[in-house]
């Protein structure tokens, strides 16, 4: 068997790009996107991390919940407001940067499901 990295540019050839589930190859999902266009796959992966971030805003809504701020503004109303605004920009910078996994099982299942309907 070749080396899988091209020597010459360093990128990987087409054959070699196949998706990881769980750190392993996945021909499953690899054939499931195969069935389905590009599109689908884009807006399926949009899906994916706004699920995500969304589960991970209520995470840190809950997590600062509790917490009063400090210094003359530090609890008023608006400190809610802001820490809930704070804390959606946390959740949507975290999803975006690889999150905490969700946001891939989720784009698998859909993938799967969507293959399985075509």
């Amino acid at each position: 068997m070749g080396n899988l990295i091209n020597s010459a540019t360093g990128s990987k050839p087409a054959q070699a790009t196949m998706p990881l589930y769980k750190g392993r190859p996945d021909p499953v999902l690899q054939e499931a996107l195969t069935k389905v266009s590009p599109q689908a796959q884009a807006k399926a992966k949009a899906t994916a991390t706004d699920f995500e971030s969304m589960f991970l805003s209520s995470m840190f809504s809950q997590m600062t919940a509790g917490l009063k701020g400090d210094g003359p503004f530090g609890d008023t109303v608006g400190t809610g407001v802001w820490r809930s605004m704070l804390t959606d920009q946390y959740a949507k910078n975290f999803a975006k940067s690889g999150g905490v996994g969700i946001s891939s099982e989720v784009y698998r299942s859909l993938i799967l499901q969507q293959a399985n309907h075509s």
